[in-house]
């Protein structure tokens, strides 16, 4: 089957292709934009891209069009799709009737720590030997590509809370039909499709009916909005971590680069997990994915064991380069409490002395509605220096910043931005870039400007 996936280049859509690629099918795609590090996956897999949705690309007829959320009424190629009656469907759809029928999903929701976690619990089953399919939201270091069909029934996804296409206005994850569904938190996001927080509450009580019976549901229970939503209806089991009745850790130990504990469920100790990051965050994902694999069969032990080899995702605190003595790293941040976290983990890693320059770009469409705006100040008061991108944004950056003082700088040419981040630099820094898109290659253009001075 030939099909053609229109927003190809978003992680969600970029995994389909990759997974319709390994089952044999011919795959083809359009998006506006192309920046790694999922445009470097499609290439390699020799899947043809196309610039734009022009309604030209009608004329591939291919046997059917599946449609990212990405696209909206009015695009030019989606218009065409409708008048011409051609067949189409959504990736979730696609996703759930040609790979995940039959299988024994795991499926990992929550507003925070969906990446990580699910590349955890893909790795543990991969050590396992368990060799799992599975499609996250970002790039695994230990995997070569974010997405794989795998030769088992197991097959880990990032269940995500967003809109499924513009015909399907359901979360992502309602299609996914999970044995195994951990909640790692639940938090106000999106803003451009929820009105507030007890609509996602609502999206995730759908995704709670769901699981079976025999299913389990991993769930964080520190967390109010997962108490709420477990109240209208649980029916499977049911498993808490950061709890003493369930999943917790004990004798925490930081270091610069690492962190480690023991790993206890009820009065019992499973021994003692080392993950190469730091922060309370990592330590909440790795419980939940020892909790969600031992569900699937994979000992406690084995779990983490294998944690202690795990490598990290793509921009998620990835060190980009070095030069002129200042580290460039890249962070896929983008709401205040994922910033917060983010800053934290790091100024773990580096310790009070060192000089953090965080460097934010409101991408995500809740950012750009200025919805959270007042919240940006304390999820960045970690940094020593703030450097904002307004370009674009509909709302007075400059303003809600305003608590940081002389510490925050706010820019809307994107080539001024660059100077004024190379200029307040000394040897020894560390420059955070928070955002969820390309950034213009703002890392490179920093690296290079600084390798220049």
């Amino acid at each position: 089957m030939h099909i053609h996936i229109l927003g190809i280049c978003g992680t969600f859509m970029g995994g389909i292709a990759a997974i319709a690629t390994q089952a044999g099918h011919r795959v083809t795609g359009c998006d506006a934009n192309v920046y790694p590090p999922m445009s470097e996956q499609l290439r390699a897999l020799g899947i043809e891209l196309i610039e734009g949705f022009d309604a030209s690309q009608l004329s591939i007829r291919p046997d059917l069009w599946v449609v990212g959320n990405v696209v909206s009424r009015g695009n030019p190629l989606i218009e065409a799709i409708l008048d011409a009656r051609e067949p189409y469907t959504s990736g979730p759809q696609w996703l759930a009737e040609q790979v995940l029928r039959g299988k024994w999903v795991l499926a990992i929701a929550g507003t925070h720590g969906k990446t990580t976690t699910a590349s955890m619990l893909a790795w543990i089953l991969e050590a396992a030997g368990r060799q799992p399919g599975f499609l996250i939201g970002g790039v695994p270091v230990n995997f070569p590509v974010s997405a794989r069909l795998g030769d088992s029934e197991l097959f880990v996804i990032e269940a995500d809370e967003y809109d499924t296409a513009f015909f399907d206005k359901r979360s992502k994850f309602v299609h996914y039909r999970p044995r195994t569904a951990v909640l790692n938190n639940l938090e106000f996001d999106h803003a451009d499709i929820f009105a507030d927080l007890a609509a996602i509450e609502t999206q995730f009580h759908h995704l709670i009916r769901t699981v079976p019976r025999n299913g389990r549901v991993v769930v964080n229970a520190a967390e109010p909005a997962l108490a709420r939503v477990l109240a209208r209806g649980l029916w499977s089991e049911r498993e808490d971590f950061l709890s003493p009745r369930g999943w917790s850790l004990d004798a925490v130990e930081e270091q610069p680069h690492a962190t480690s504990f023991d790993v206890r469920f009820g009065e019992r100790s499973l021994g003692r997990c080392s993950l190469a990051m730091p922060g309370m965050h990592s330590r909440a994902n790795a419980l939940a994915a020892i909790a969600a694999a031992r569900h699937a069969g994979v000992e406690p032990a084995a779990a983490i064991e294998a944690l202690a080899g795990f490598g990290g995702v793509r921009r998620r605190l990835e060190l980009r380069g070095e030069a002129g003595g200042v580290a460039v790293i890249d962070d896929f941040a983008h709401h205040p409490t994922a910033i917060a976290t983010t800053l934290a983990g790091l100024r773990e890693r580096l310790g009070a002395s060192a000089r953090i320059l965080a460097v934010l770009e409101p991408r995500s469409n809740t950012m750009k509605l200025g919805t959270m705006a007042a919240q940006l100040p304390t999820s960045l008061a970690v940094a020593d220096q703030v450097f904002c991108y307004s370009g674009g944004l509909g709302w007075d950056v400059a303003a809600a910043l305003a608590p940081l003082g002389a510490r925050a700088v706010v820019e809307p040419d994107f080539e001024r931005l660059v100077g004024a981040i190379v200029a307040a630099t000394r040897p020894g820094d560390t420059i955070l870039v928070m955002s969820n898109g390309g950034f213009g290659g703002i890392h490179q253009r920093l690296l290079d400007a600084l390798a220049g001075r």
